[in-house]
């Protein structure tokens, strides 16, 4: 269970940052294309915490920083590279994949703040305050995805266009679907039991 969290896990960071520089209007709120996917990472990060501990979150945080600065240097290179004869979509290409490199900078700035933050939070209220496990979730989401969604906003969108009604958007969208995911903790502690019986 832990290699799928962790797959899971690294595959939304990836798609999120590909997918980011689409700002959606969905009723009378705007939001980056990538809310979607991305929002579940902070779930899964807690599941990870949950199931790893504080220590192989952080790890498993570093290997999708790593991953994401890999996606944001081959997607610059691939831009670069000269285009076949034959290929017209050169520029929608670059248009799609250029912005990667932004993208990626805001969203590892907003990723490295917000996931240790999630981790710390959840972690103290697991040891500290204890109290069921929805509750660190939400509580833990709630203050990293405020943190995240103002960082990544901001880096991404401030030359662009106006940052405060994407925040509240993503803030708003973000903690819906942190609310629809909740069910996946007990999902997966429903599963580690199982594992142990069948141990």
């Amino acid at each position: 269970m832990n290699t799928i969290l962790i797959g899971l896990y690294i595959a939304c960071e990836l798609i999120a940052n590909v997918t980011a520089s689409k700002p959606v209007q969905i009723g009378g709120i705007v939001v980056p294309a990538a809310i979607f996917i991305y929002t579940l990472t902070f779930t899964l990060i807690d599941l990870i915490n949950e199931s790893m501990g504080k220590q192989g979150a952080r790890k498993v945080i570093l290997a999708a920083f790593i991953a994401n600065i890999l996606l944001a240097a081959y997607a610059q290179f691939t831009v670069l590279l000269p285009p076949a004869s034959f290929y017209s979509g050169q520029e929608a290409y670059a248009s799609v994949l250029g912005n990667t490199p932004r993208i990626v900078f805001a969203s590892l700035t907003a990723y490295l703040i917000s996931s240790l933050i999630d981790a710390e939070i959840f972690a103290f209220w697991r040891s500290r305050i204890r109290g069921p496990k929805w509750a660190r979730v939400l509580v833990s989401n709630a203050v990293s995805t405020w943190v995240d969604s103002v960082v990544f906003i901001t880096f991404a969108f401030y030359s662009v266009m106006p940052v405060w009604p994407l925040i509240k958007g993503q803030y708003a969208v973000k903690m819906a679907i942190t609310l629809v995911s909740i069910p996946l903790i007990y999902l997966v502690r429903s599963h580690r039991g199982e594992m142990k019986k069948d141990s």
